[in-house]
């Protein structure tokens, strides 16, 4: 049984996350003991599917304690020294959803994963009825808004002198991002910070397409800096004063390069994702530090790593995959509205557009190929010999699909979607046109011959 896959369980709530399965699920990690947090987003279907999980952690024997709607992030934080679930599809469209689960403040990964699947597959019967227990309810939201902007309070200068747009996309953000950034001293003009399951200001992922009305906000105002996030808060893209999105690794390269430069560590470490741009290792080392990455989807793992093979010296300042950050001071979860209030703070200190202007934003395109799941793994291995053979100047690594490094900083990665019916083709090049359509073609001739 394969439940999860690299942000949890996710899919149609009429096929997928159904409550038979959201219960199965609570009554499979409920046999780990302890207390469990449970928190859901703001979709129409979150709360049903929430009881259903907490009455499976109860009938487990698992302590319950229901913060009600709030941002994954405020879960994973309330998640710490305890368990969590939460229930969201994070960007997907309202007809789905999904459940996230979270020891100590990380999502699980790995062998909780796979026991869970071992469990939810064999049918884990209810634990004695004197073993199954009440719960309990917990405001978090207060405290998770307090902690953040004492934290963003280290870095950077007081925004006072800042106005900064956020768009909330009717989702749980709305309820977290413009408080913290009001209580840093920034003026906040928030759009769409109404819950709404239905989403009906725009889709829940943020897009240059779905946010133009953000980008046409910020282009036609004294707007410094805008803020568009997802349907649960582990996401943020970030929109200049002229009202252009900027690029993600753009945004964690900025971010990469603070912290790193602020760390005391003699190996600062940043953990990034193999389809993650140049400019973020460029940062990072101009700042003193070291880039590792590690697929998709397993920030948590690669942070784990690094740490399990550390001396005294190395320490993990920051972690980020396309939109979704980890600030490892602060917490080990991917938190978006501490990403909000850490740029707020920077760019008070430094403007947005100064602390671009040293970022080498060589050109960068992203590409999906259509790919039946069946047909995948014979592409990749039909893929892992055609392309160094295409291009055998290149450097050719195999870690995370098939990743080649050019000489100058230009490269190429090619990776099955582990989410979607796709091919995955990254590259940045000075000639990233030619260098797409060059790899892309021998892409389709994989999968064509793999079908």
């Amino acid at each position: 049984m394969d439940l999860f896959g690299t942000a949890g369980i996710r899919g149609p709530v009429d096929a997928d996350v159904t409550p038979d399965r959201a219960l199965a699920v609570g009554r499979a990690a409920g046999r780990d003991g302890g207390t469990f947090v449970v928190g859901y987003d703001g979709r129409v279907t979150s709360p049903a599917l929430a009881d259903a999980v907490a009455s499976g952690l109860a009938s487990a024997g698992a302590n319950v304690v229901k913060l009600g709607r709030v941002p994954t992030p405020a879960l994973a934080y309330a998640s710490q020294g305890r368990r969590g679930v939460m229930v969201t599809a994070s960007h997907n469209p309202p007809t789905d959803n999904g459940i996230k689960l979270f020891v100590d403040g990380e999502e699980y990964h790995g062998d909780a994963e796979r026991r869970l699947e071992d469990r939810v597959a064999n049918n884990t019967h209810p634990a004695s009825w004197d073993q199954w227990r009440a719960t309990e309810r917990e405001d978090v939201l207060p405290d998770y808004r307090d902690t953040v902007a004492t934290y963003a309070h280290t870095l950077g200068a007081a925004p006072t002198d800042l106005t900064v747009a956020v768009d909330c996309g009717n989702g749980m953000a709305g309820v977290a991002t413009p408080y913290v950034l009001r209580a840093l001293g920034a003026s906040v003009i928030a759009t769409e910070a109404n819950v709404d399951g239905h989403f009906p200001a725009r889709e829940s992922k943020p897009t240059a397409e779905s946010l133009t009305a953000l980008r046409s906000l910020v282009a036609s105002t004294d707007v410094d800096v805008g803020i568009g996030h997802d349907g649960d808060g582990d996401r943020l893209v970030l929109v200049d004063e002229e009202g252009d999105v900027v690029h993600e690794d753009t945004v964690v390269a900025m971010l990469a390069e603070t912290y790193t430069a602020r760390s005391s560590a003699e190996d600062p470490v940043v953990v990034t994702t193999p389809n993650a741009s140049g400019r973020i290792d460029q940062r990072v080392e101009e700042a003193g530090g070291r880039v590792e990455r590690v697929r998709l989807g397993a920030l948590h793992e690669g942070i784990a790593d690094v740490r399990a093979d550390a001396g005294p010296d190395t320490e993990v300042v920051f972690a980020a995959e396309p939109w979704k950050h980890v600030h490892p001071a602060f917490g080990g979860w991917i938190d978006a509205v501490a990403s909000a209030a850490v740029l707020a703070r920077l760019f008070a200190a430094t403007p947005l557009a100064e602390r671009r202007a040293v970022v080498d934003e060589r050109p960068y395109r992203k590409v999906s190929v259509p790919c039946p799941e069946a047909a995948k793994a014979g592409a990749m291995e039909t893929l892992g010999e055609s392309l160094p053979a295409a291009f055998p100047e290149a450097t050719v690594s195999t870690d995370h699909g098939v990743r080649l490094s050019f000489d100058g900083g230009a490269w190429a990665l090619v990776r099955p979607s582990g989410t979607e019916p796709y091919v995955r083709v990254y590259a940045e090049s000075e000639s990233v046109d030619d260098l797409i359509d060059q790899v892309e073609s021998l892409v389709r001739s994989a999968v064509d011959d793999a079908n």
